[in-house]
């Protein structure tokens, strides 16, 4: 959902694993130009939409890296398909009264420009939500923990999968030091 924390999230992961972060929404705005709001205003929705299947394509194949994604990419089948099968998908669930909380500044996001963004996020959590679960592999709540114990949380259950080698899961025991430069 828009303010679940996957860019967040995604750039400590990143930094922890010490792998590269892509953002479908940052990759868009290369692309184009122009931020994804800007894009959205002249092109719609559809045509949007069309570059960030594009875009997950392309990053899926393209090695080890973090990917946060925009979140309406699960409406599209075709990418909840190649999501689940190419990647590990965590599910960063929160409430819509929660992503409401963090979002009530944001002016950025274009589906949440409305005269009651309370009233859309509930409905983009009823569409979604069923969605990112059946896309995710694994799903946890982002109501309190911090940013780093949440991504420390994503480390050891992807360690327990066996998808991370142990040696690079920070702990106090065995911290992860940052790359040299």
């Amino acid at each position: 959902m828009p303010g679940g924390g996957k860019s967040t999230v995604g750039r400590q992961l990143a930094r922890m694993l010490e792998l590269p972060l892509r953002d479908t929404d940052r990759e868009i705005e290369e692309a184009v130009g122009c931020p994804v709001r800007e894009f959205f205003a002249r092109h719609g929705e559809a045509a949007f939409r069309d570059l960030e299947q594009e875009a997950i394509e392309v990053l899926t194949r393209s090695g080890p890296l973090v990917l946060a994604t925009g979140g309406g990419a699960v409406l599209r089948e075709a990418n909840r398909r190649v999501l689940r099968q190419r990647t590990t998908v965590i599910y960063l669930r929160a409430t819509p009264e929660e992503l409401l909380r963090r979002l009530r500044h944001d002016t950025q996001r274009p589906l949440l420009q409305g005269a009651d963004p309370q009233l859309r996020l509930r409905q983009l959590w009823r569409e979604r939500d069923p969605l990112y679960r059946r896309t995710a592999h694994y799903v946890f709540d982002t109501g309190r923990p911090s940013v780093a114990a949440l991504a420390q949380m994503v480390l050891a259950q992807l360690e327990l999968a066996g998808l991370v080698d142990p040696a690079r899961v920070p702990s106090p025991i065995n911290p992860v030091q940052p790359a040299p430069g």
